[in-house]
């Protein structure tokens, strides 16, 4: 009963449409001494480059055997016109603190040298 089975993948984009990716189906054989056992298996999925910043939304994997429905959690993609861009401020962070202690070591120096006349 459990050997056959769909696998579709398909996205459902901001206003709620539904759009379909790619379907499997598939026929595993139940090797002898296997049968009523728990199995685990894995099928990828490669996606071409999203061509535009429509194609934001969530996109799903179901698996559908004669009376059973099991859907994953989802993933959301956010496409946009720049690509991802990661922001980091480890630089700007790194220059501040040594402009800031710079600035902090001359005024001590500067006090030092003043207060010795």
């Amino acid at each position: 009963k459990y050997t056959k089975f769909s696998i579709f993948y398909y996205w459902i984009n901001s206003v709620g449409k539904k759009t379909f990716i790619d379907k499997k189906l598939l026929d595993i054989p139940i090797p002898p001494g296997e049968e009523n056992k728990t199995t685990t298996r894995s099928y990828s999925h490669k996606t071409m480059p999203l061509e535009n910043t429509s194609f934001t939304g969530t996109y799903y994997c179901e698996v559908k055997w004669n009376d059973i429905v099991k859907t994953g959690a989802g993933v959301f993609v956010l496409a946009t016109d720049a690509g991802y861009i990661h922001t980091s401020y480890r630089w700007e962070i790194l220059l501040t603190l040594t402009t800031i202690f710079a600035a902090l070591s001359i005024t001590g120096t500067g006090l030092l040298l003043w207060k010795r006349k």
